[in-house]
């Protein structure tokens, strides 16, 4: 596999490409925006310098690295001639079954199909494919130059050559790959998930604040971030996202979304991305803790 064809350049979608092209793979990143490719090779230029002043890369491997990126927005034109399509687009999945719809029909025969989804079923994608069997999944975490860990889940038609193809692809950009199966929020989701939603409840229960939630956290068991502010980091609209799968796939009221939860998703406080989560963003890109009841 030479050719790797990336769909969404987001921030999950720019650091794929990000590290696929450092490894040196030709990379097609696909998004129907072209702001949005501009604003992606932006970053992706912007974490390579980073990575220059640490004197982790040389400054002739960001050249190449920008060098084997190619950006479009033509779908056709971008995975016609991929060996590996990553999708990662939105965690919707009518979104995503159309997405696989169509590039199962342009991609060639014997491209592999992988999706970045967190926690949707990739027997269900694959069920939108002519290819079940070469359809998998490749969640890789954020941020994803950084990160070490990729969860390589299999789909119920999966083989086992492709999934021994992409668990020695992800060793190969240097990802430590761990094979899982194909359920509800597969692991890392299944179980952080619940944590983060238990923290919501504490604090929508009025047990602790932020501050004193993501400290003990932080100070009492290792974590190099508190749950409330993790949630802010990956959008609190995913959390809500995945935690209705969890729900729906197992019917357990354990995975229901805290209440508070859903209505910082209708209010628009979405953590990071929207400036305002648990914590306030907008003066600096430091958190702090916002001094008001979540009730």
């Amino acid at each position: 596999m030479k050719q790797i064809t990336v769909i969404g350049a987001g921030t999950m979608g720019n650091g794929i490409a990000h590290v696929f092209a450092q490894n040196n793979y030709k990379v097609k990143l696909l998004d129907i925006s072209s702001s949005a490719l501009e604003k992606a090779l932006l970053t992706i230029e912007t974490n390579l310098d980073r990575l220059v002043s640490k004197e982790k890369i040389s400054e002739e491997t960001k050249q190449t690295t920008l060098q084997n990126i190619s950006t479009y927005t033509d779908m056709e034109q971008g995975i016609s001639e991929a060996d590996l399509v990553v999708e990662a687009a939105t965690e919707a999945i009518d979104l995503k079954l159309k997405i696989f719809g169509e590039i199962d029909r342009l991609a060639p025969a014997n491209a592999i199909l992988a999706s970045n989804t967190s926690s949707i079923s990739i027997t269900k994608i694959a069920s939108v494919t002519k290819r079940p069997e070469k359809v998998i999944g490749m969640h890789f975490m954020n941020p994803v130059p950084l990160m070490k860990l990729v969860e390589v889940i299999r789909g119920y038609s999966t083989t086992d050559e492709v999934t021994d193809q992409i668990m020695t692809l992800s060793e190969n950009l240097g990802k430590v790959p761990v094979e899982v199966n194909d359920y509800p929020g597969f692991i890392a989701n299944r179980i952080l998930m619940p944590m983060i939603n238990e923290a919501i409840a504490s604090l929508y229960e009025g047990v602790a604040g932020v501050y004193e939630i993501d400290t003990v956290m932080k100070l009492g068991m290792a974590h190099p971030m508190g749950p409330l502010q993790l949630a802010d980091f990956i959008g609190l609209d995913v959390c809500l996202a995945i935690l209705k799968v969890l729900f729906d796939g197992f019917g357990n009221p354990k995975y229901a979304p805290c209440p508070l939860l859903v209505n910082m998703v209708a209010a628009g406080k979405l953590g990071i991305k929207s400036g305002e989560g648990f914590y306030d963003y907008t003066q600096s890109r430091k958190a702090e803790v916002i001094s008001k009841q979540f009730r």
